[in-house]
């Protein structure tokens, strides 16, 4: 039996409470990235502008990630199988390989930034720490949810804990709050860039929220602590890179906490939290390719760990940019799936093993397409641009084809997600 549920609904007898979910989705918005993304806005903005900036970009973030919470705690689905109503049996396969090759690229590049610091700090060559840290990250992601979620209760409260002392450490070296918060930078960011980079550091992991909630007992269970963790946990992070990048002028929290003479936790902070964040992403990657290959879910585990830590410093070294181009290719999945099911379904999906899917639904791809072109083209918020683009078009284009349907072909309609 497939105890992580690839291929099918998560069973209310497999299903958790608040704190396991909580603490799980308080470790996957743990992501270094936010913190890379907090230095940068810490040094682009005035201390209140970035407490403003953050808490709505934050509260954006948890919105939609929210809303995907809800749809997957009722259905029990992961994303990539959410994926076929809105986009058909064939075509999930696009969103299921969008997602899954995101996850291990950004699998390989976490390796990579744990390792290269490593090094640095204790000389330890860079080989056999890339091949350590891909085998127990690989080795955590394979056991599935019961890893994942005990990975988080260690890694939550010690990345709190030691990031806290040192912005502890960064105030008191500032001279106080009053000092932080009288902070002006040198060259200001605009507020639409700096919600950009807000909302654009989590929106497509975001969009894998649905891998992790189909666990949740509850819908109110799923969409609390998912909005917790991206509206509070997530903005805890960006705290943590802006006030150490205020008084170090380095963005990079493992850097600081160098520079602070900290460097033990430095490297128990950096190497938790991006376990926390690739076992996530590699997990996630697994329920992708499972979707399109039917294969095991631990089988493509294992391969796409071994996938990503080979080629870890290639990654890490070449790939970043285009993993950010294929990031904006998917808040817009996100945004489909929850335009079909709240407006187009009317938060009522029929049951997934009684399914009989189209092949391909167009009006999924066009929108994905449309939303992807509007986020890389369009002035304002790339992400958000993404998902508001992707919503209309798929609602727009199903509700005209329905229009033009026949009579016969309404009455098919009901039989099958077309």
């Amino acid at each position: 039996m497939d105890k992580e549920f690839a291929l099918e609904a998560v069973p209310q007898t497999n299903r958790r409470g608040f704190w396991k979910m909580f603490i799980l989705m308080v470790g996957f918005t743990f992501f270094s990235a936010s913190m890379l993304s907090g230095g940068e806005l810490g040094l682009g903005l005035s201390m209140s502008e970035f407490i403003v900036i953050v808490l709505i970009g934050n509260l954006i973030l948890g919105l939609y990630t929210s809303g995907l919470a809800f749809i997957a705690s009722k259905t029990g689905l992961s994303t990539h199988l959410l994926a076929r109503y809105a986009f058909g049996e064939k075509g999930s396969y696009l969103v299921s390989f969008l997602l899954g090759a995101t996850q291990v690229g950004w699998f390989g590049v976490g390796i990579a930034m744990f390792a290269v610091p490593v090094h640095k700090v204790t000389g330890i060559d860079m080989l056999p720490l890339i091949i350590v840290a891909g085998m127990a990250m690989t080795t955590s992601a394979f056991i599935g949810m019961k890893a994942l979620t005990f990975l988080s209760f260690i890694a939550v409260p010690s990345i709190a804990i030691l990031g806290s002392v040192s912005v502890g450490i960064a105030i008191d070296d500032l001279g106080g709050l009053r000092e932080l918060f009288a902070y002006q930078p040198d060259a200001s960011l605009g507020l639409a860039t700096a919600l950009t980079i807000c909302i654009g550091s989590f929106a497509s992991g975001g969009t894998l929220t649905p891998d992790f909630t189909r666990f949740a007992k509850t819908k109110t269970i799923a969409v609390v602590t998912t909005l917790v963790a991206f509206f509070l946990g997530n903005s805890l992070m960006f705290l943590f890179g802006a006030v150490g990048a205020v008084s170090t002028g380095l963005g990079d929290i493992s850097e600081v906490m160098f520079v602070q003479g900290i460097i033990v936790p430095a490297v128990i902070v950096l190497g938790l939290n991006i376990w926390t964040t690739n076992d996530n992403a590699l997990y996630a990657s697994g329920l992708g390719f499972s979707n399109i290959t039917k294969f095991d879910k631990r089988k493509v585990v294992i391969f796409n760990g071994i996938i990503g830590t080979v080629f870890a410093m290639w990654l890490y070294n070449n790939f970043v940019g285009w993993l950010t181009l294929l990031g904006s290719a998917l808040p817009p999945i996100g945004a489909i799936l929850l335009a079909d099911f709240f407006i187009l379904h009317k938060a009522k999906y029929p049951v997934f093993e009684q399914m009989k899917f189209k092949m391909i639904r167009w009006s999924a791809i066009i929108a994905w397409a449309g939303g992807f072109a509007a986020a890389e083209f369009l002035p304002g918020i790339p992400p958000l641009n993404g998902m508001i683009a992707g919503a209309l078009l798929h609602t727009g284009i199903s509700f005209v084809t329905v229009k033009l349907m026949s009579a016969k072909e309404k009455i098919n309609l009901g039989k099958e997600v077309s």
